[in-house]
């Protein structure tokens, strides 16, 4: 038996007990005639203490112990005199009467501690280190949690765990696939899954009525912090329902994981908001509702006063930062710097501040006070505020502004990740068209059911944007933590789809030829949903880097560092797969 006890475990009520424990040495400190070990493994840390005293050879021996020396140490459980209050086995020690090393270990290349030195390309490449942080283990402790929390929750909803296939036909979802090379079949590919789409409707259609699944989804598209290549979906969907139960499921899955793994009670209905809406207001389709800072459109109090900016412009709106006006020149310049910035694409930012002296804007010389009155009364200021104003194109400008809020919500502190302001927004479009192509596209996916009212305008191609989906996002904290819509079910609605995305008959059979003949044997209406569970994960441990709770993650390139991926391979395996590297 290599251990009796784990590093975690002792307690005060222990003392006299003779244990084993065993894990890595984090640190040593040699006393002259003591020396102390601190043991850790996946449950925390505990003293080892030598006395040269008592067991020189013993003592010797603790004295070549290297930092993540893997070690089992024998003793007897003692009180200790200077207690350590920051660990749970901080007011015992281990007096050893047995070493022996396990195995030895290199110096590693950064500190294995709570903050370490080492930089995000040296942590990655050296994953299996960084994983024995405390830090990084209590991220997947998390993730464990509410793993198991969401099967609980749907079991008792009567849903059904069921996996799909990995390797599966390459179909367009809006993002690149991962293809992968057939040796059986040569020059032909399976592709990776972006998501279980169309099996999870199959399996409506099977009868199975109530599916999930935590699955692994893979998308070969541009990352960011909350984007990988490979991803974790809870993935679900349920037959018979209309939106209302799905979002009612959902939501109760959401408040569930608040208080089951975070303590935190939502006892009114999630608030929800329209597409249009959260565009008009926020200027995004996941608006961060932990502050305020809604726009405010002012073209009908801004334009025709010969300021050449805001009469050319499509749209002119502001945000209120409240309390603000007092920030000097170099702050509002700070800002105008920011929204300058090549990801944010502004011009500049027009100010009004209401100070003791009254109010005072960048552009007095063009309105006269009782106008700039008339935008502050719009945005409710007071006494103490700033106005901050943009313009040009509409879709544009408001991205800008919602950039510029954000931004601002940080500066001040309004975005604490504890509080947690989570909303559905629904009523997307159904299609979004390409500015240059004049092509359709489906904002979510091909197989997004319109609105009920708006299915007329689909069957004839006529006014395609302003057919509403019927689609909703749960969104938290500005973060899209899933979504989803109720399906096409009809093979008729679901050619009319494929017309107008530009697929012939002949591609869309095939492409989705099984999915339009399951429709034809009895599919019944259905919808579902899927959550981000990497993004959930950090949001519940408080951060927006996915790659913390994912074990093995890739980094800003897509590459592995650690196993050195994506790699050549030989010349053996590309001539059975039928496949020649150009270039």
């Amino acid at each position: 038996m290599y251990r009796t006890h784990t590093c975690g475990e002792l307690r005060l009520a222990d003392a006299g007990k003779t244990v084993t424990l065993a894990g890595w040495v984090q640190r040593a400190r040699d006393l002259g005639g003591l020396t102390f070990i601190d043991l850790r493994d996946r449950y925390g840390i505990t003293q080892l203490s030598f006395n040269m005293e008592r067991d020189k050879a013993l003592c010797e021996q603790a004295r070549q112990l290297g930092r993540e020396f893997v070690v089992q140490a024998t003793g007897t459980v003692k009180e200790r005199e200077s207690k350590n209050t920051n660990i749970p086995t901080g007011e015992v020690e281990l007096i050893v009467t047995g070493l022996k090393v396990l195995n030895g270990a290199k110096t590693p290349p950064f500190t294995i501690e709570e903050e370490t030195d080492g930089g995000d390309e040296l942590r990655m490449k050296y994953r299996y280190l960084d994983l024995r942080r405390p830090t990084i283990r209590k991220n997947f402790e998390l993730r464990h949690r509410m793993a198991i929390e969401v099967r609980n929750y749907l079991s008792a909803q009567h849903f059904l765990e069921v996996e799909t296939p990995v390797l599966i036909k390459s179909t367009p979802e809006g993002a690149r696939d991962f293809v992968v090379p057939s040796r059986m079949h040569q020059g032909e590919f399976y592709a990776l899954p972006q998501s279980p789409q169309t099996f999870k409707q199959l399996l409506m259609v099977a009868g199975f009525d109530r599916y999930f699944q935590i699955v692994k989804c893979f998308r070969d598209e541009d990352l960011r912090a909350d984007r990988q290549p490979e991803f974790t979906q809870i993935d679900c969907e349920m037959a018979f329902v209309e939106q209302e139960d799905i979002l009612n499921t959902f939501e109760g899955l959401a408040k569930h994981l608040f208080r089951t793994v975070l303590g935190k009670e939502f006892n009114a209905p999630f608030p929800r908001m329209p597409f249009d809406e959260a565009m008009k207001r926020y200027g995004s389709d996941k608006p961060d509702l932990r502050f305020g800072m809604a726009f405010q459109e002012l073209n009908d109090l801004t334009q025709g006063k010969g300021f050449k900016v805001f009469d050319e412009a499509e749209l002119v709106v502001g945000i209120n930062a409240e309390g603000c006006a007092h920030w000097s020149r170099k702050q509002t310049d700070a800002l105008i710097d920011f929204v300058k910035k090549p990801q944010v694409g502004a011009t500049g930012i027009v100010f009004v501040k209401w100070t003791e002296e009254g109010l005072k804007s960048t552009v007095d010389k063009f309105y006269a006070p009782e106008v700039v009155q008339q935008w502050a009364a719009r945005f409710g200021m007071k006494q103490g505020d700033l106005l901050c104003v943009m313009a040009g194109k509409a879709d544009k400008t408001r991205k800008q502004l919602n950039e510029l809020r954000l931004h601002l919500g940080d500066l001040l502190g309004l975005r604490d990740p504890w509080t947690f302001a989570p909303l559905w927004v629904v009523d997307f479009p159904l299609l979004e068209q390409d500015e240059e192509s004049g092509n359709w596209h489906a904002m979510h996916h091909p197989f997004t059911a319109p609105k009920p009212e708006d299915a007329a305008k689909l069957f004839a191609g006529q006014d395609l944007g302003s057919v509403r989906a019927n689609a909703y996002d749960l969104v938290i904290n500005g973060t899209e933590i899933g979504g989803g819509s109720i399906r096409i079910h009809d093979r008729a609605m679901q050619e009319a789809m494929f017309r107008v995305l530009g697929f012939s008959d002949a591609d869309a059979r095939h492409k989705f030829g099984f999915l339009m003949d399951a429709f034809e044997y009895g599919a019944p209406p259905h919808g579902g949903c899927a959550f981000g569970f990497d993004r959930w994960v950090a949001l519940f441990g408080g951060r927006s880097d996915i790659r913390e709770f994912i074990a093995f993650p890739k980094n800003n390139a897509g590459r592995d560092m650690m196993i050195d991926a994506p790699s050549t391979i030989d010349a053996v395996q590309l001539k059975e797969l039928g496949l020649e590297v150009k270039g």
